[in-house]
C-alpha cells in the first residue's frame, strides 16, 4: 500500500515536472519571438514597408503554438493515398460542383475561354481548398506566418510570405479585414499565399481591387491566371491509373513531390510490364510519363503522371493532393 502510495507520489512530481518544463519552455519560447518580433518589424521597414503599416497590421501578433503542430502533421503527407483521395473526391462534390457551375455559367466560360484551363479543374480545387469558399479559415494569418518565420524549419520561406503580406496591406492591395485564413498563410477562395496574390491575383470583375473571398470572379480567374502561367496544357489529362505484370525496378518509382523523373513513353512502359489498370490492356498515352508510387511501397497505387498532374504540384507539393484534384476534376467532368 505504502509502495503504491510512493509510485503515485512518484508520477505526479514527473507529471507535475513536465508541466513545469512545458511552460518554462513556453514562456522562453515566448520571450525569444518578442525579440524576433522588434527585429523583424526594422527588417520590414527597411524593406520599404512604412511604418504606419508595420505598426498597424503586427500590433497583435502573437506565436500560435499549434501552428506548428499543423506544419508538422499536414494529412497529405501522412494519411494513406487511398483514404485521402476519398475524402475529398465525392460524389457530394461533384453534386456541389454542378450547382455551382449552373449557377455561375458565364464566368466559368469566360474564364476557360481566357485563360485555357477547365472549368472542371477549377471547380476540383475549389472544393478541396474550401468547400466552395464554405470554409476560409479562421486564423489570423498575420501571427500564422509570424510563427513560421520565427519557426527554423521554413523561415526563409514564411518570412519573405510575411513580408509580401505587409506589402500588400501597403499598396491597399489587401485590407486587415482579409487577413483571416489557413494556419500557413493562405486566404480566399483558393487559399493563395501572399506571393500568389501579388504574382497571379487578377481584378477580374474590374471594381478596383483584388478580392479572393468575396469575389468569385476575381477568385476563380486568378485561379485560372495561375494554372495557366505554371504551364497548364488545355484539354490534357492528369495521370493514369496502371498496375504491373511483373516486377518493375526501383529505380523508376517516383516518391517524391520535388523530383519527379524517368519519363517514358508508353512502348517502354508497356515493355516492362505495366498495364492499365481498369481494362488490364496496354497502356497507351500521347505523351511521357512518370511512375508515382505515392505511398512509396509495393502496397501504394501506382499511377503514370503527365505534365499537367507536376503543374498541380506547383500549386501543392504533395503527390497526393494533385491525385485528388485530377480524381475529383475527371468525375465533375462527366457531370458537367
Amino acid at each position: 500500500m505504502i509502495l503504491k502510495k510512493m509510485n503515485f507520489i512518484e508520477k505526479l512530481t514527473k507529471i507535475t515536472l513536465v508541466f513545469f518544463l512545458l511552460s518554462t519552455s513556453l514562456l522562453a519560447n515566448e520571450d525569444n519571438f518578442e525579440s524576433w518580433l522588434v527585429n523583424f518589424k526594422k527588417i520590414a521597414v527597411q524593406k520599404g514597408i512604412s511604418q504606419k503599416t508595420v505598426n498597424y497590421i503586427m500590433k497583435d501578433v502573437k506565436f500560435i503554438d499549434k501552428v506548428i503542430v499543423y506544419d508538422n502533421r499536414q494529412p497529405e503527407f501522412f494519411q494513406k493515398t487511398k483514404v485521402y483521395i476519398s475524402k475529398r473526391s465525392t460524389n457530394k462534390a461533384v453534386k456541389i460542383a454542378k450547382a455551382k457551375y449552373l449557377i455561375n455559367k458565364e464566368i466559368f466560360t469566360k474564364v476557360e475561354k481566357d485563360f485555357k484551363v477547365e472549368k472542371e479543374l477549377l471547380l476540383a480545387l475549389w472544393s478541396i481548398e474550401t468547400n466552395f469558399g464554405n470554409y476560409f479559415g479562421k486564423m489570423d494569418i498575420v501571427s500564422s506566418l509570424a510563427t513560421l518565420s520565427y519557426d527554423k524549419r521554413r523561415s526563409k520561406f514564411f518570412t519573405e510570405e510575411l513580408l509580401i503580406l505587409l506589402k500588400l496591406v501597403d499598396k491597399k492591395i489587401l485590407t486587415k479585414e482579409m487577413l483571416y485564413g489557413s494556419w500557413a498563410g493562405a486566404i480566399g477562395n483558393f487559399q493563395f499565399m501572399p506571393s500568389t496574390v501579388l504574382n497571379y491575383g487578377i481584378d477580374y470583375d474590374n471594381d478596383g481591387k483584388i478580392d479572393l473571398k468575396k469575389s468569385l470572379p476575381d477568385s476563380i480567374a486568378s485561379a485560372a491566371n495561375y494554372m495557366n502561367k505554371v504551364g497548364w496544357k488545355h484539354k490534357d489529362f492528369c495521370f493514369q491509373r496502371v498496375n504491373f505484370t511483373k516486377t518493375v525496378d526501383k529505380k523508376y518509382f517516383n516518391h517524391s513531390a520535388r523530383n519527379i523523373k524517368n519519363k517514358k513513353n508508353s512502348s517502354y512502359w508497356n515493355k516492362i510490364g505495366i498495364i492499365d489498370y481498369s481494362t488490364k490492356k496496354k497502356i497507351i498515352l500521347n505523351n511521357k510519363t512518370s511512375l508515382v508510387l505515392p505511398d512509396g511501397d509495393s502496397n501504394s497505387p501506382r499511377y503514370l503522371t503527365s505534365d499537367n498532374y507536376e503543374k498541380i504540384l506547383k500549386w501543392n507539393r504533395s503527390l497526393r493532393f494533385a491525385l485528388s484534384v485530377c480524381t475529383l476534376k475527371n468525375m465533375i467532368k462527366n457531370e458537367l
